[in-house]
């Protein structure tokens, strides 16, 4: 109690009270203790996966608002900046589940066992809310991959399996960024267009590496510079083979932003695009770490639940990205002094206002 304060009234809010204790630390009832086994571990291992949940709440309640926002049309440049706060945060909040894990992995092989058995069926599988998470980032039913032949809502409840279903059908922020970037302007217009400007640059360049590869006969080299050529390509002419998630028109735009990216007026676009970048990779991450862990815990046994474990893990960490189009976009970066230049009227919107008109 602070010096001088007064002891709580009736009804007022006090610390324990605002964070309802009573509530979340009685909510640790490990199996081990309720059937008198010796399984000090357990409490850890409920802790960390109890913190996990409140974490994956909070990610979601961030995507309520970023979700909210990138509703808009137009979405407005204040709008943009706490987007990418809260993607910001998100990214933050999985670098520590990553964290997390260093923590358990303080238990050993061997203690886990202590316990495992008396989970049953229970398993991080069935996990709700990251299922939610997953899918309102952007990942489709049809991109999932099966875990012992089963979808991931094959466990849930009735009423988890609702707000599952909820959510693949609602809005995604994978979608929502295709929609904005295919509004975005600069890229086409009367007098200009990027995609024309941009290939004959990226063409050329590649040209160039293609002779290189044949002079020093790098038959590798050459042949992975013929598939990126094809890539790009694809970037500007719709081809269901390129590999590309979003539409071409959404590469196009995303391209463009990555490209001049400091110019004014695609700074917080290009921040959004490294906001999404980050979470991607993040999740990617804690996958594969996870994957590891499970791998050190259990060897090549099933997890619990009957899941496949590390393998699924693995293939997860590999398959389940969201935002991999933004990644492959560095194929076709050139340096900055091979970059078209852009008309005088597109350089003068995308600068600050009291730039232009000190040039004036």
């Amino acid at each position: 109690m602070r010096r001088g304060a007064r002891p709580a009234g009736p009804g007022e809010i006090t610390y324990s009270s605002y964070l309802k204790l009573d509530r979340i630390l009685s909510a640790q009832e490990p199996e081990s203790d309720r059937l008198g086994v010796d399984a000090h571990d357990e409490m850890l291992f409920i802790v960390v996966h109890q913190t996990y949940e409140l974490w994956f709440r909070q990610i979601l309640h961030e995507l309520d608002r970023v979700q909210s926002d990138f509703a808009q049309t137009p979405v407005d440049d204040w709008r943009m900046r706490r987007m990418v706060h809260s993607l910001h945060r998100v990214h933050e909040i999985l670098k520590l589940g990553i964290a997390q894990l260093d923590v358990l992995e303080t238990m050993t092989p061997q203690d886990f066992l202590d316990f495992r058995g008396l989970l049953s069926t229970s398993s991080g599988f069935q996990s709700l809310q990251f299922r939610l998470l997953e899918t309102r980032l952007g990942l489709g039913s049809t991109r999932r991959l099966l875990y012992e032949g089963k979808t991931v809502d094959a466990d849930m409840s009735e009423a988890e399996r609702a707000a599952f279903r909820a959510a693949e059908v609602g809005p995604t922020l994978r979608g929502q960024l295709e929609a904005w970037l295919m509004r975005t302007p600069f890229v086409t217009g009367e007098r200009y267009a990027f995609r024309t400007a941009y290939r004959e640059a990226v063409v050329a360049m590649l040209a160039r590496e293609r002779e290189w590869a044949d002079d020093v006969a790098q038959t590798d080299a050459a042949e992975a510079l013929e598939r990126a050529a094809r890539a790009f390509a694809a970037i500007f002419e719709p081809n269901p083979e390129a590999g590309w998630i979003m539409s071409p028109q959404a590469v196009e735009a995303a391209l463009f932003i990555t490209v001049y990216r400091d110019h004014p007026a695609l700074h917080m676009p290009n921040a959004l695009l490294g906001a999404l970048m980050d979470i991607d990779e993040a999740m990617a991450l804690w996958r594969h770490r996870h994957a590891l862990m499970v791998e050190r815990m259990i060897g090549m046994r099933s997890g619990t639940g009957g899941s496949s474990g590390h393998d699924y893990l693995s293939r997860t960490a590999r398959e389940h990205r969201v935002f991999s189009d933004l990644f492959r976009l560095s194929t076709y970066l050139i340096p900055r002094d091979a970059l078209p230049e852009l008309p005088a009227e597109i350089e003068r919107r995308m600068g600050f206002v009291y730039a232009a008109e000190e040039k004036r």
